[in-house]
C-alpha cells in the first residue's frame, strides 16, 4: 500500500507542477507586451513627447515619428535645434526627416548658429541638410568664420561649394601624377 500511496502522491505533484509550469509561461510572456505599453523605452512614445513639449501639432508628431527609422533620434533633433537656434519646430521637424544622420544636422545648425549669434538660421538650416558630411560641415563654415573675415553667407556657400566638389565623384583627372 505504501508503493500506491507514493505513486497518487507522485502523479498530484506532477500534476500540480505541470500547472503551475504552465500558468507560470502564460504570465511570463505576457509581461513583455506589457513592458512596451507602458515604458519610456518606446522610441515612438519618447518622440511624440518630445515633439509635442517643443510645439509640433499632434497630427505632425505621429506621423513624423511613425515613418522615422530612429524616432528618438528625430525628435531629438528637433529639440535641439529649437532649444538652441531661433529656428522654429516645424522648420527643424522638416530638416531632420530628410537628414540621414539628423543628430548630425543638430550638431552642425547649433554650431553654425552660435558662430553666427542666430543670424541666417534658414540659411543654416538648408546648407546642412544639403551636406554629406554636416559636422565636418559645420566645422569647416566655424573655422573659416573664425580666421577669415567672411559673411555667414560666404562662409555657407564656400563650403557648401566645396563638399560638393569634393564627394569624389564627377570629374576626376586622368594625368598622372609627377607630370
Amino acid at each position: 500500500m505504501s508503493n500506491l500511496g507514493n505513486k497518487q502522491t507522485n502523479y498530484a505533484f506532477r500534476a500540480f507542477t505541470a500547472s503551475f509550469i504552465t500558468i507560470g509561461g502564460l504570465i511570463t510572456s505576457s509581461l513583455p507586451t506589457l513592458a512596451v505599453t507602458d515604458s519610456y523605452g518606446n522610441d515612438y512614445r519618447v518622440c511624440a513627447a518630445q515633439l509635442l513639449s517643443v510645439g509640433v501639432t499632434a497630427k505632425s508628431a505621429s506621423q513624423s515619428c511613425a515613418t522615422a527609422l530612429r524616432p528618438r533620434e528625430l525628435s531629438s533633433c528637433v529639440a535641439k535645434i529649437h532649444k538652441l537656434t531661433q529656428i522654429t519646430p516645424v522648420d527643424a521637424l522638416y530638416s531632420c526627416q530628410q537628414a540621414r544622420r539628423p543628430q548630425d544636422l543638430a550638431t552642425c545648425v547649433v554650431s553654425i548658429s552660435k558662430s553666427n549669434q542666430g543670424s541666417e538660421n534658414s540659411a543654416t538650416l538648408t546648407s546642412c541638410g544639403r551636406s554629406l558630411l554636416p559636422v565636418t560641415f559645420a566645422e569647416c563654415v566655424v573655422g573659416l568664420r573664425r580666421e577669415i573675415d567672411l559673411s555667414p553667407t560666404q562662409a555657407l556657400n564656400t563650403c557648401i561649394d566645396a563638399s560638393e566638389g569634393s564627394s569624389g565623384f564627377g570629374g576626376v583627372s586622368t594625368k598622372p601624377l609627377g607630370l
